[in-house]
């Protein structure tokens, strides 16, 4: 990436520039903008986080904000109500609260003396989440938005449920925010204020996994912040941003076929990160964002409103491993979407285990997975720059029902979301499937695709899920998630089913057994070249954050089998060092571990813990915040456990134990 350290405007940078919310809660921001602004007003860029614009963000900051800035914009980086340095307390994630809060940012911003009254609002996940909440609401000064890797669905596409079923990430994230809200401010700006707004925020603290967990079906609760709900509330111009090796890489092109407002895609081969510096195969992700931003925000004849529809990624077929520095493939570029181009082809499933384009004939197959199937899923969503991507599959194929299709005589390129139908029935009332498409090799090493998951109980309706009656017959429909990957001659495609898929999702109460009738697969494929249809330019930023390495960072995966009591562990660490700010002279440290252990006949034991400590300090200040929680469930309930404590140097000065049971709903 190449460090860009002139710019055509300079700039000046505010550290803590207050701003003033009508209820007198004082947001701090940092803000980036030209020097010259009061003479030649430009446009504000909203990112509004929980993340501590201080010590949290920062490394990303810098690369994006000054270079923006640079090129004539004033980027307001935000600590919401509650977090970083700013006042308050938050009470979860996207209430009306944060987004009025971004609305009154807004107007704030529209008002200032050095903005032309045009506003942007961008961010990465959470503020990709909300910059689409936000536009819904239509705050006059908003003209665009810039959402990456975030959600249009929060029940289907967020990090709480898929399919109907708790992700484990739901106690993950949880355990996450528990540990990220209990942090104090910064001292050096918020003076001798800090203790108390510390201690509001300790005491306001809570386990939003719990809450979460009370909403196990498709309700108001999730409605809520889903704009799926009414596409057209959107009137800003959207930019949506995706990656394959992100989980949230199906909302890029539902906004696109949806959204009545100018509305472009991007996916590529990315993690969950910002395009111009993650991997694999970063591009000049700043140069799109000044494209788009200098035609709806100044009104300059940039071409984005003439740009392909969608610019995808399509990823080369690559031998299984849980984590790729580069990515081989193909961009290409769809003037509309959706596409008239993809074209859809159904393959069966037959008796004996083949998937073919022929009529099959009539069988019946049992599945019934052992409860620590999926240990080789990897992560959720891929964030830390470790091994998190999905590993070799061929342990999970191996207890799962799997029909194979023939080696292929000819690539054939897969772009957009297969679906699965399937006629099964259950011998149990509550039941689950997870549906896995792999690339698989001469050799039998096979690369999970895509994957879809379903909790049976909620295949007519996600609202209002009914009991499985056992030894009836039932069509379900399980939508993958989408992709764009080619698959070259001689590999074979393989359909995997499973009965469990641990821990990226709970277990049922009961080990259940399916009986399979058939079934169908419809993939979405495309005739896709060699030469890319579209180029980027190389990447680029600003320079990066000047800090002092204390400790470094560094991260394991391991699964463990106990050949005595049969029980299985997979254990994570991420280790994010110790790093102290060349400027302020902030010191911060962070790190996790969390354990799933399951026994392969047993889903009751199922069990989840996720620690974090994190730590801040300069000179003889410092302080230290431990958050522990863990989860675990019998056949009725789901049992939840924490704990939050503060040090102030030594001395203990907050401790909180949580404790919760809830009912489980058809789950």
């Amino acid at each position: 990436m190449k460090t860009i350290k002139k710019f055509p405007r300079k700039i000046d940078v505010h550290q803590d520039w207050g701003i003033t919310m009508p209820d007198g809660c004082r947001l701090s921001a940092r803000i980036w903008i030209p020097k010259d602004a009061e003479k030649r007003p430009v446009p504000a860029i909203l990112e509004h986080l929980p993340y501590r614009k201080r010590d949290g963000t920062t490394e990303r900051d810098e690369l994006t904000h000054p270079w923006l800035a640079g090129h004539g914009y004033a980027c307001i980086r935000v600590d919401m109500r509650g977090n970083g340095d700013s006042e308050g307390t938050m009470q979860d994630e996207y209430t009306a609260q944060e987004l009025q809060d971004a609305c009154d940012v807004i107007a704030w911003a529209a008002s200032q003396s050095w903005c032309n009254g045009n506003v942007g609002m961008m961010g990465i996940s959470w503020g990709g989440f909300n910059a689409l909440q936000v536009a819904s609401l239509q705050p006059p000064a908003l003209k665009a938005i810039v959402t990456l890797c975030s959600t249009a669905d929060r029940y289907n596409d967020d990090i709480h449920y898929k399919g109907g079923l708790v992700l484990g990430e739901n106690l993950g994230w949880g355990a996450t925010m528990l540990s990220f809200s209990s942090r104090p401010p910064d001292p050096a700006l918020t003076d001798n204020k800090w203790g108390k707004m510390w201690e509001e925020r300790l005491e306001a603290n809570s386990m939003l996994h719990a809450r979460w967990l009370r909403h196990q079906t498709r309700d108001a609760y999730w409605k809520h912040g889903s704009v799926c709900e009414d596409y057209s509330k959107i009137k800003a111009a959207t930019l949506a941003v995706g990656g394959w090796g992100d989980a949230y890489k199906n909302t890029v092109s539902n906004l696109v076929a949806n959204l009545d407002a100018p509305a472009k895609g991007i996916i590529g081969p990315w993690i969950h990160k910002y395009p111009h510096f993650a991997k694999p195969n970063p591009i000049g992700f700043l140069r799109e964002l000044k494209r788009w931003w200098d035609h709806w925000l100044k009104g300059e004849d940039t071409g984005v409103d003439k740009d392909p529809d969608m610019r995808l990624f399509v990823m080369d077929s690559e031998r299984p491993k849980p984590w790729y520095e580069t990515r081989s493939g193909t961009w290409i570029a769809e003037k509309n979407w959706p596409s008239k181009r993809i074209k859809h082809q159904q393959l069966n499933l037959h008796k004996n285990g083949a998937l073919e384009k022929g009529k099959a004939r009539k069988f019946e197959h049992s599945i019934s997975s052992p409860a620590d199937t999926g240990l080789y899923a990897g992560e959720y969503c891929a964030i830390y720059w470790g091994p998190e991507l999905p590993d070799d599959q061929r342990r999970d194929d191996a207890l799962s029902l799997c029909f194979d299709g023939k080696p292929l005589k000819k690539p054939v390129s897969i772009v957009g979301r297969p679906v699965v139908r399937l006629r099964l029935k259950s011998d149990k009332p509550i039941a689950q499937i997870a549906v896995r498409l792999n690339d698989v090799y001469p050799d039998g090493a096979s690369t999970r695709i895509t994957y879809g998951l379903l909790n049976l109980c909620q295949h007519k309706s996600q609202s209002k899920p009914t009991k499985l009656k056992p030894g009836k017959w039932i069509d379900v429909e399980v939508e993958l998630d989408a992709i764009a990957w080619r698959i070259p001659a001689g590999n074979r495609l393989r359909i995997a089913l499973s009965t469990s898929y641990w821990p990226l999702v709970w277990p049922s109460p009961e080990q259940s057994t399916l009986t399979l009738a058939g079934g169908s697969i419809e993939l979405p494929t495309r005739s896709v070249g060699q030469k890319d249809e579209v180029i980027f330019e190389a990447p680029e930023a600003a320079a990066p954050w000047k800090t002092k390495t204390l400790r470094p960072g560094g991260n394991s995966r391991r699964v463990e089998h106990d050949q005595i009591t049969g029980m299985v562990a997979l254990h994570l660490e991420d280790d994010f060092g110790e790093v102290e700010d060349l400027d302020h002279g902030l010191v911060n440290s962070s790190k996790v571990s969390e354990k799933w252990t399951i026994h392969p006949d047993d889903p009751l034991c199922a069990y989840g813990e996720a620690n974090w400590e994190q730590t801040n300090r300069r000179g003889k200040w410092s302080t230290r915040t431990l958050a522990a929680t863990a989860m675990w469930s019998d056949k009725t309930h789901f049992f939840l456990n924490g704990k939050v404590q503060a040090f102030e140097g030594k001395k203990l000065i907050f401790e909180r134990r949580y404790k919760d049971k809830i009912k489980r709903r058809f789950i």
